[in-house]
Parts: structure tokens; sequence; C-alpha cells
């Protein structure tokens, strides 16, 4: 069901970018787009994972790719995930040489476009985390959005030395 579900879904997004005579990269799928209570339609949540801080008590992280792939314009208003006492959505800017970073309450998203949560960018801070986590491989994302909807997604669960190792 699962390769279905992603066969449909790279399909659907081919069919998009051959509209608008630009290719549009495809997210990597974390779970499928199929609307249920969980998952938004048109909502396409990828690359998700919960990084936790290096030295306990301190905030964590937590990035994604999210995709809207057909629908009028939202906005993600909010981002819980299991085991952290609160989540806020955050953005990084470059001031001259000096990076800030802010608490957002929305973030705008545009069918046919993708925002990445990564380091550097947008990105939800992770605080009052149950320190149980660390012995959990994965912790579930349930976004929401100005008009009600929620996407959810199960994303493994890494430490700063993991994330290190994958990029290189």
């Amino acid at each position: 069901m699962r390769r279905t579900t992603l066969a449909m879904l790279g399909a659907t997004l081919a069919a998009l970018a051959a509209s608008c005579d630009a290719p549009a990269p495809a997210p990597a799928a974390s779970e499928s787009a199929d609307a249920t209570p969980e998952n938004a339609p048109g909502i396409v949540l990828g690359e998700a994972r919960v990084q936790l801080p290096v030295v306990s008590g301190r905030p964590g992280a937590a990035y994604f790719t999210l995709t809207q792939a057909s629908g009028p314009p939202r906005k993600l208003v909010a981002v819980a995930v299991a085991m952290a006492g609160r989540a806020e959505m955050h953005q990084t800017a470059k001031d001259g040489a000096m990076s800030t970073m802010k608490p957002v309450s929305e973030v705008p998203i545009v069918s046919g476009e993708t925002v990445r949560f990564e380091p550097g960018g947008y990105h939800v801070m992770l605080f009052d985390l149950d320190p149980r986590l660390r012995f959990e491989k994965s912790a579930r994302l349930t976004l929401t959005f100005d008009n009600g909807d929620k996407a959810a997604v199960t994303a493994p669960v890494t430490t700063v030395a993991e994330a290190m190792g994958e990029m290189g």
C-alpha cells in the first residue's frame, strides 16, 4: 500500500511540475499525502527528524520538509512533538555577520512549493524534553494549519553526532 501511495504521489508531483513549465523536485515523503484525520489533503511531509540537544536539559530541534501539492495557500500555525513539553517555530536570519533566531507564529505555505525546516532557516525548537526521548527511535510530529487541518509524521530521533555524520 505504501508503494502504491508513493507512486501516486510521484505521478501527482510530476503532473504539477509539467503544468508549471519548471521541474519541481519531488520531496522524499515520510508519509502519504492521503487525506486522513492526521493528514491534511495535499500536504506532503518529508525528511523529518528530531535532533536531541548535546547537553541534557537544553532545547532540541525538529526539522522536516513541507510541501502543499495542491489547494489554496495555507499557513502552518503550530507544531507539536511527542515527548516535548513545548514546541516553537523559529526562523534564523542573518544581519551582516550576525545570525539571529526569532520565534514565528505562522509560516506561509504556497501550493506547489516546498518549505524546508532545517538548520539556518525555519526550524522547530523543542523545550522541556522528556528524558526518556533519548531511548526512543522515533517521535511523532503533528502540524496544525490555519484552517484547523492537521498533518502528522513519525520522525527518527537523532543526536548531533549522527546529524554531522550524515552531512559527510
